[in-house]
């Protein structure tokens, strides 16, 4: 409707396109190359193909490879590939093995002790490592740091077959994912304190239903189990009503609904709600100063919330 009056345009990941005819190249490869890695995975997969396979198998046509643009910078055609298969198929490729494989320490613990143990493991390592094959060294050693986190040895090979593996990656997520995995391998693994993303621009222009996703998603199923409440839940100043519910350990809501058998009624301005999701202030202290009323069953509410 406007291609012909672009002049610059701005994308993801990457810098702005001066010039018209710049800009419809670039859109032009950005659309081919994306409907290619989508389609030539599903022929694949139609044949029979799994997803690692498929990766392994699909190489850019050099008419879009040789796009710098259409370059893996940031992600990767091996990545986008069998995130299409998961899209279309999900993560099943089809082999009995992966169906239920054990989780990662479990499944080290015992590779190790097939393989001879670690002292055996290791051996046997440097002699692919000394000939460059990082990805095994990166398959066969993650076997043994999970098995024993504190193998030192383990960890620096492994560390040491990362950082190979960053150097030569030409998009930059895969090199720092492994360049910092050598870090934290050698280094130990620094914890940061997790900030609040409840920013207050986000908190006042986040829609309430997408606040109650966002409660259903923080509901804690092992202390809810057993346990069911509903309420209504009316927000005086933008006229909104819901029926919140919380059953068989999830929570569930109906817009534009409340019910006389509900066990509670909370009733408060979305203003003065955004102030206690922000930390401002509490519940309780709203409901003293008026700005909120519960009725019904207070204390089974309370117990809920707490």
């Amino acid at each position: 409707m406007f291609g012909g009056d672009m002049q610059v345009l701005f994308a993801s990941h990457y810098w702005p396109t001066w010039g018209n005819d710049r800009i419809i190249a670039f859109l032009k490869a950005q659309r081919d190359m994306y409907r290619y890695l989508h389609d030539q995975t599903m022929r694949l997969a139609n044949t029979g193909y799994t997803p690692l396979e498929i990766g392994e198998m699909l190489r850019l046509p050099d008419s879009l490879a040789k796009q710098w643009y259409c370059r893996s910078y940031y992600g990767t055609v091996f990545h986008d590939v069998v995130a299409q298969y998961n899209l279309r198929l999900g993560f099943f490729d089809c082999v009995p093995a992966n169906l239920h494989r054990l989780p990662p320490v479990e499944n080290g613990k015992r590779y190790v002790e097939f393989m001879g143990g670690p002292d055996a493991v290791l051996q046997k390592a440097q002699k692919y490592y000394d000939k460059g094959e990082y990805r095994w060294i990166a398959e066969v050693v993650n076997h043994v740091v999970f098995a024993d986190p504190k193998n030192v040895p383990a960890k620096y090979m492994l560390a040491d077959a990362y950082e190979q593996l960053g150097y030569q990656s030409e998009a930059s997520s895969w090199h720092n994912f492994y360049l910092t995995g050598a870090m934290e391998l050698r280094n130990g693994v620094h914890k940061v304190p997790f900030g609040s993303s409840q920013s207050p621009d986000t908190i006042k222009a986040m829609p309430l239903e997408m606040f109650l996703d966002y409660q259903g998603v923080r509901l804690n199923a092992d202390r809810a189990a057993g346990k069911s409440i509903s309420f209504n839940f009316i927000m005086t100043d933008t006229q909104e009503k819901y029926l919140v519910s919380v059953e068989n350990s999830a929570l569930h809501y109906s817009k534009g609904k409340t019910s006389d058998s509900a066990d509670a009624s909370v009733t408060m301005s979305r203003t003065d709600l955004n102030d206690v999701i922000m930390g401002v202030t509490t519940m309780q202290k709203q409901i003293i100063a008026g700005k909120a009323k519960i009725t019904g069953d207070t204390q089974k509410l309370g117990e809920f919330v707490s």
